[in-house]
């Protein structure tokens, strides 16, 4: 039995299927975790969200950004972009399910030395705090009013994590950093506005998992979300956001022995766009 972690899919099914071909997977044995984004962008986001729900408990995804934007838009309390691609779903005879079941995924998985998380972790956070905060976004989204919800969670502010935060201000800084960030400061105020390469940092600012003493370091944290990134590994450190729907790869992991896979990606959305 193996386990392959994966990244970004951002409806792109193609790929992802000879991936797993190349990797041998077997669906009686294997594992695969998903680093979230499974739709928006990419050409097949239906075809995407259908077969990952179909691997059953075979398959662990972590919500992303563009994840939540469908549930969103789905209660009728997004604002629709002008490159989404998700008609399909919202138009599909088993919408409902597919987003039952999308809505009750994890923010956050933790096995083992490793964490799987769509963008990333605050500085302040060890792996047990945040796997308790996850909890607490996790119960709001599978509540009957998760709509109200999604209404009040968009926004920047606050940028930064505070124990004595309550209700949505506590909400989102959780749901923002786990879902849309890159760079913070040493303190743990969060930057939105760039998206580039390491190299991009804005003053005062580096990539979230190079603030001196994080604490959830002990780890190892599974990401994607920064395909300017692209494949990006460290001892305690897999980046898997190689950029598939902007014409990069694909990347799979495997975690038992750190063996790579990539597959080579068609370009599906424009990478001037950004994420």
């Amino acid at each position: 039995m193996a386990t392959y972690a994966i990244g970004d899919l951002q409806g792109c099914l193609d790929p992802l299927l000879a991936l797993l071909r190349e990797i041998r997977f077997d669906p009686h044995e294997d594992r695969l975790w998903f680093t979230g984004d499974l739709v928006n962008r990419g050409p097949q986001s239906l075809e995407t969200l259908r077969f990952v729900r179909s691997l059953g408990e075979r398959a662990i995804t972590v919500l992303g950004n563009h994840d939540l934007h469908l549930l969103a838009l789905a209660a009728g309390c997004g604002r629709p972009r002008a490159d989404d691609t998700l008609d399909g779903i919202l138009n599909a005879e088993d919408r409902d399910e597919l987003l039952e079941w999308l809505r009750r995924r994890p923010m956050l998985h933790a096995e083992g030395e490793y964490v799987l998380v769509h963008a990333g972790l605050l500085p302040q956070w060890s792996v047990r705090q945040a796997r308790e905060l996850a909890a607490e976004v996790e119960a709001r989204l599978r509540a009957p009013d998760y709509g109200d919800f999604l209404a009040k969670l968009w926004g920047n502010q606050p940028d930064r994590w505070d124990d004595a935060l309550q209700g949505i201000d506590r909400w989102r800084v959780i749901v923002n950093a786990m879902t849309r960030m890159r760079f913070c400061s040493a303190q743990g105020v969060m930057e939105f506005q760039t998206k580039g390469e390491v190299r991009a940092a804005p003053p005062g600012y580096m990539p979230w998992f190079d603030v001196p003493g994080r604490a959830s370091a002990d780890a190892t944290v599974v990401f994607g979300h920064w395909s300017a990134l692209g494949w990006y590994e460290r001892p305690n450190l897999l980046g898997l956001d190689s950029g598939c729907v902007w014409g990069g790869r694909l990347t799979a992991v495997r975690l038992e022995d750190r063996r790579v896979f990539q597959c080579a990606c068609a370009a599906a959305a424009d990478p001037m766009r950004g994420q």
